[in-house]
């Protein structure tokens, strides 16, 4: 099934069921930018590199007295082409509005292309800037805007643990806050192809030898319209538990590049990105994987542990991985012991081009 850009459903949010999980019928596109709005890294350093036709340049403030803002989280801007055709979406949007306002202003990236937006997860260092990036450029952006959120529990509210062990908010998206701005919201719960360009993968299946590296804890409420409606895919007997979070709708954005292959995006990856890839071959149908882009949170991951998942991820054969946010300087390096010549690295501002 395909998502355009139409309105969604009356009350703020629409559910899109597929008659079947998988293939779907995926675009192809000739070329894809990426620019990397927010990251947790800045390097005035970064000298421009290129492995397998992917080429990754430089992005600088164009004022020298204001810099890129790093901080952590992640958020993507994402300019899928297929002939004369066109799209720009917005994936994540970092921790705080004032990181991706600024940096956008400074790379000169125009918000008011943005056709529509995508949230991987529930998580605040990716959606915490939403509502800042919304309340300053709503305006300009189109009247139908939608978000294409991986499923209902990306609205749950999370904690954190502090140093002492006890819970801390880490934040909830508030659906209502998206519904008084005049944003739709689609729950991309099975495959959904976005604006004719891009796809996601739906719910990932779990079959890898990868593991939820602990993060987070959700909780399963909904009150006065705010939190999440766990009824449609929990029991019963989970409302109300504060539980380890499992991410069960975090979702990668993915695009079939014609000759090349899979560029899968995971913001994060805590289902695990072996899976990610996976998930994306089986429901595109496109066994070939071009590239392996984002965050992967493979930092916390044990020496043994990550060594494994590394072997896995060379085992998929991508032309190129490219680590970001939460991958860990120690996957970086792993990677590039395992699978020498493939890793480009990124900081805050990169442009990556494919099929140039």
């Amino acid at each position: 099934m395909s998502a355009g850009f139409a309105a969604a459903a009356a009350g703020g949010f629409s559910c899109i069921e597929l008659s079947k999980a998988a293939p779907i019928e995926v675009p192809v596109i000739d070329k894809l930018s990426v620019r990397v709005i927010v990251d947790s890294s800045s390097d005035i350093f970064f000298k421009p590199a290129q492995v397998a036709g992917v080429r990754t340049e430089a992005g600088r403030s164009s004022n020298s007295l204001r810099p890129l803002h790093s901080e952590w989280g992640l958020s993507l801007y994402l300019e899928p082409q297929r002939g004369d055709t066109r799209r720009t979406l917005l994936l994540d949007f970092g921790w705080t509005p004032e990181a991706i306002n600024g940096n956008m202003e400074l790379l000169k990236v125009d918000p008011s292309k943005v056709d529509a937006l995508i949230m991987s997860h529930g998580h605040w260092d990716h959606l915490g800037g939403m509502m800042g990036f919304l309340d300053r450029h709503r305006k300009s952006m189109p009247a139908d805007l939608t978000i294409y959120a991986g499923g209902e529990d990306n609205f749950c509210q999370r904690y954190s643990r502090n140093g002492q062990g006890d819970l801390s908010d880490y934040g909830m998206l508030d659906r209502r806050d998206l519904a008084k701005r005049d944003v739709n919201v689609v729950l991309c719960e099975t495959p959904t192809v976005i604006g004719d360009l891009a796809f996601t993968t739906g719910k990932i299946k779990r079959n890898s030898i990868e593991k939820v590296l602990p993060n987070t804890l959700v909780e399963f409420k909904q009150k006065d319209g705010a939190g999440c409606n766990w009824s449609h895919y929990l029991p019963a007997e989970m409302e109300g538990k504060i539980v380890p979070d499992e991410h069960i709708h975090e979702h990668a954005t993915c695009f079939n590049l014609r000759d090349k292959g899979l560029i899968v995006i995971s913001s994060c990856g805590h289902v695990g990105i072996v899976n990610s890839v996976r998930q994306a071959m089986e429901v595109s149908g496109v066994d070939k994987v071009h590239a392996i882009v984002g965050g992967f949170h493979l930092g916390p991951a044990p020496t043994d542990y990550l060594k494994l998942v590394v072997a896995e991820i060379a085992k998929l054969n991508p032309d190129v991985v490219i680590p970001m946010h939460c991958s860990g300087l120690n996957f970086t390096e792993e990677a590039q012991r395992q699978m020498p010549g493939k890793v480009l690295t990124t900081t805050t501002g990169t442009r990556i081009s494919f099929g140039i």
